[in-house]
């Protein structure tokens, strides 16, 4: 997935996340924690692009969505 896509589609989990924490009242609430978690993996997907390569990312992007 392209660096630029990934950022974009953190931002917009960043900005749903400051919303729902306001909504819910809490950090702790399952939604927000399902989309905290989605925001993790997405960062982790930029840290490997920076270390590994763009190239390497979509390899391990492909063989976790076949172990799901």
């Amino acid at each position: 997935m392209e660096k630029k896509l990934i950022e974009l589609q953190l931002q917009s989990l960043r900005d749903k996340l400051y919303a729902l924490v306001e909504e819910k009242g809490s950090f702790t609430h399952p939604a927000v924690l399902a989309i905290s978690e989605e925001a993790d993996q997405l960062i982790v997907a930029l840290q490997t692009m920076k270390q590994y390569g763009e190239h390497c990312q979509d390899v391990h992007h492909n063989r976790s969505k076949s172990s799901i």
